[in-house]
């Protein structure tokens, strides 16, 4: 009972100058509002990621041509990956589920009637929809049909058709790659965004045969697209594949790959690697702005102690002890941290749907930061109103009456 009222009477004397009580509050308000959006946008970061690695498929190994680290994607010219790669790997790796090559070339005109767009022409085999659980939502695929007669066939990714052809039936209808024309037998269901940033829609595919006699006329793919059987496998089924690639490349160190394998783990590494440290950052910057309010709220509550000396000396001569003066003063300092904790916590709220709704950004309200709120708020409300309560305790009586 005793703790309760000395806690209301803290709280009370706040009321009692609330400008004061704002400026304490700011610094908690600010870094806590800071602290609820930076996770917020650091959930949506890591969802937008998952998403992006489901879409390349977490199952998956990419072999590119050309060398590089990280996500480099197939480089275009580079001759050294070639069909009986694939069929080594295909044959001296177990665990494999389905190894599909294929021929990238970017920026091919597209044209159907009188309009015309850029996609990226793909050269595949039939297995290509197997390797990317990436299937028909209307029409027909590449077939085994199409690879043994050289068919002139495609098959548009979403955004090709929207862009040729709005909202009718493609199918049926011919179209010119290059300057070859080709008759589409199916449109592919929408993937969404690559873990590179760019649409996954935006293409065009045709049998591999054709790509190498017909359109391209080339002997060498720029890559390869496996999907392994157990995710667990792919780092050591990755390493494998590099073993195969540096015996038939006749490559040593320290000659550099003229390839890169990038797989599911790569991308998710990558991509957290970077937004970590973008948090760590971010959080250290919401982190200084508490600890700057803190000093703040120490500050004018020492001032507020030097000008509450005769009310606290005649508490005492009433009979209030050093401890009830000094819970009143550390009531006062976690009624502010909390309060400007609450206010924060609605700040960063409305901002983080703010900062969804008008840049795009990916965001996800959870409950971790409105957790680490209140811990924070409770420690910056110990660590920085111990002092001034101390103070306030430690002032003598009749000394304070004067």
């Amino acid at each position: 009972m005793r703790i309760s009222r000395i806690i209301g009477e803290g709280v009370q004397s706040l009321g009692a100058n609330k400008l004061r009580t704002f400026f304490m509050m700011a610094g908690t308000i600010v870094g806590i509002a800071a602290l609820t959006v930076i996770m917020a946008m650091g959930k949506g970061t890591e969802k937008s990621v998952m998403k992006k690695v489901n879409n390349f498929g977490v199952r998956a190994v990419m072999i590119n041509a050309g060398g590089g680290k990280g996500m480099s994607p197939p480089q275009e010219g580079i001759t050294t990956l070639r069909l009986e790669d694939a069929e080594a790997i295909r044959n001296q790796v177990s665990g494999i589920d389905v190894i599909s090559p294929g021929i990238q070339k970017r920026g091919m005109s597209i044209k159907a009637g009188n309009t015309q767009t850029q996609a990226t022409a793909f050269a595949v085999e039939p297995d290509f929809h197997d390797a990317w659980d990436w299937y028909v939502k209307s029409g027909e695929p590449i077939s085994a049909e199409d690879m043994a007669t050289m068919g002139r066939v495609c098959v548009l990714g979403a955004t090709v058709h929207r862009q040729l052809f709005g909202e009718a039936n493609p199918i049926g209808e011919s179209i010119q790659i290059g300057n070859t024309r080709f008759l589409v037998k199916g449109v592919l269901e929408s993937k969404g965004t690559s873990p590179m940033g760019t649409d996954f829609d935006n293409r065009v595919l045709i049998p591999l045969t054709t790509g190498l006699r017909r359109v391209f006329n080339q002997d060498y793919v720029s890559f390869i697209r496996i999907k392994v059987q157990d995710s667990k496998q792919l780092v050591e089924i990755g390493e494998q594949i590099r073993k195969i690639l540096h015996e038939r490349h006749h490559i040593k160190p320290p000659q550099e790959d003229d390839f890169a394998i990038v797989t599911a783990a790569d991308i998710a590494k990558a991509a957290r690697g970077i937004s970590g440290t973008l948090s760590i950052l971010l959080i250290a910057l919401a982190a200084l702005s508490l600890i700057v309010g803190g000093i703040v709220l120490m500050n004018i509550l020492l001032i507020s102690v030097s000008e509450r000396v005769k009310e606290i000396g005649l508490r005492r001569a009433l009979g209030a002890s050093q401890s009830d003066i000094f819970l009143q003063f550390l009531a006062e300092s976690l009624a502010i941290t909390l309060l400007g904790m609450l206010l924060g916590c609605a700040l960063g709220w409305g901002a983080s749907m703010l900062v969804g709704m008008f840049i795009k950004a990916p965001v996800v309200i959870s409950w971790e930061p409105f957790a680490l709120a209140v811990v924070f708020s409770v420690m910056v409300g110990l660590f920085f109103g111990i002092q001034p309560a101390r103070r306030a305790a430690k002032l003598k009586p009749v000394e304070a009456l004067r």
